[in-house]
């Protein structure tokens, strides 16, 4: 069982399921080295990771579509649930996008009602288009998994929350699912109490809850969203955070000192290091005895 399959079982049990947010190969890799049964590919991360810039709606199609198909394509035992913002255009351009979605092999989708020219869901200012045009990118979802012959999640997001409020945004969401979607995301909740209500609002359809570190939404742990009755967590950028310091922190001593001390001598003590431990996550040695079994000889002059 594989992708969209595999998840659906997965929301079946009950369980709530925990994401980690990924953006490339590298951090993908120790999640799925850690254990985690699913990815989230996070467009803030994308839009950071891939291209240096800010989450204000300039990835394009190509961009995600992209980034999803090489994620996926690392572990197909492994469900990832990506970004599509908006679907980038009308039903046409959406029913694309998610077509180019199930051929890259991703489980889930969310689609939100934003304009265009989106934002990240924890910054102000947030324009939305009215329900109707909403509506049709779920509709136009729904008939590009019909037409594939796909079963991919799709989760309907609206960001209604900040400018019109709570009832509104739980009103588009309904429609969502009335429209074909399969699970309910709102985002930028407030409290705790918007949190366990909007599951309730939102019953039997499963929800999806973003946990964004410095966000306006009150972080949680897995217990408290379980008890709460989200199926589904995505903590999209977790790690990135960790990530900017390391780099800030190694760029700064290499443009000091012009070298980088050996880690193994730093005063935490000894550390993980060296780049063949990092070719080995990515799967070098996998690769070489491929090569081998299928009668190749790239490597069998010292290679890895």
């Amino acid at each position: 069982m594989r992708g969209a399959a595999k998840l659906r079982e997965m929301i079946k049990t009950g369980r709530t399921i925990v994401s980690p947010g990924v953006y490339e190969g590298l951090g993908a890799r120790v999640c799925l080295q850690n254990g985690f049964d699913t990815l989230y590919m996070t467009g803030a991360g994308t839009a950071i990771g891939q291209l240096g810039m800010p989450d204000l709606g300039l990835t394009t199609a190509d961009d995600m579509v992209r980034n999803a198909a090489m994620l996926a394509g690392l572990n197909r035992d492994v469900p990832v649930i990506a970004d599509a913002d908006t679907g980038f255009g009308g039903p046409v351009m959406v029913e694309r996008t998610v077509e180019r979605y199930i051929l890259a092999g991703v489980a889930a989708l969310h689609l939100e009602d934003q304009v265009m020219q989106k934002r990240c869901g924890h910054l102000g200012g947030k324009e939305l288009v009215d329900e109707a045009t909403f509506l049709a990118r779920i509709r136009a979802a729904v008939a590009a998994r019909e037409r594939t012959g796909g079963d991919i999640v799709i989760i309907a997001r609206t960001d209604a929350l900040q400018s019109l409020g709570f009832d509104a945004a739980i009103h588009r969401l309904k429609l969502a699912v009335e429209a074909g979607a399969d699970m309910c995301f709102l985002e930028g909740m407030t409290s705790k109490e918007q949190m366990a209500e909007s599951v309730k609002q939102l019953a039997p359809t499963p929800c999806m809850l973003n946990m964004v570190n410095g966000g306006v939404t009150p972080l949680v742990d897995a217990k408290e969203a379980q008890a709460m009755g989200y199926a589904l967590v995505i903590w999209p950028i977790f790690a990135l955070m960790a990530a900017f310091n390391a780099y800030e922190k190694a760029a700064q001593e290499l443009k000091s000192t012009g070298f980088l001390a050996d880690m193994k001598d730093s005063p935490g003590g000894p550390v993980r290091g060296g780049v063949r431990e990092v070719f080995e996550l990515c799967g070098m040695s996998k690769c070489v005895e491929f090569d081998m079994q299928m009668g190749g000889a790239t490597y069998a002059k010292g290679g890895p």
